[in-house]
């Protein structure tokens, strides 16, 4: 089994560009910055992060591409994919990187505009304005 499930902010905006037989697939490309927690015996719980590329495909991508942004917490769950290649000296080159599955957001957006229009309740669902099209909900 080959399954990652990763929570960390994106450390740049998605780099996106396009693929497919006819070049409409969007892929989205971006690094995720995760904390990794251990104890030391000097300083208690400490913290190091590690930088995994990651990449989205298709709607996912577009996803990406639409709603993700540098600093953006989420949840991602992919698969590890190695990739090699020889550099200009001749040398193979190995790396690592996630193919995502599933994006989640892992924190509320705070509100951009100082008149953005409050919850209506204190439910945690956010209100939507009569009129918006179903599709451009990113939860479809």
């Amino acid at each position: 089994m080959n399954k990652a499930i990763m929570m960390g902010r994106l450390t740049r905006d998605p780099l996106i560009r396009y693929g497919g037989q006819d070049n409409q697939m969007v892929i989205a490309s971006f690094s995720l910055a995760v904390d990794r927690k251990y104890k030391s015996k000097n300083n208690g719980d400490v913290a190091e992060t590690d930088f995994f590329n990651c990449t989205a495909f298709g709607k996912l991508g577009e996803f990406a591409e639409k709603y993700l942004k540098q600093g953006t917490k989420i949840l991602a769950v992919g698969h590890l994919q190695n990739d090699s290649y020889t550099n200009r000296d001749g040398n193979k080159v190995y790396s690592v990187q996630i193919i995502l599955e599933e994006i989640e957001f892992a924190e509320r957006k705070k509100r951009q505009e100082e008149n953005a229009e409050p919850p209506a309740s204190g439910d945690g669902f956010m209100h939507v304005p009569d009129g918006v099209n179903d599709m451009d909900l990113p939860f479809n």
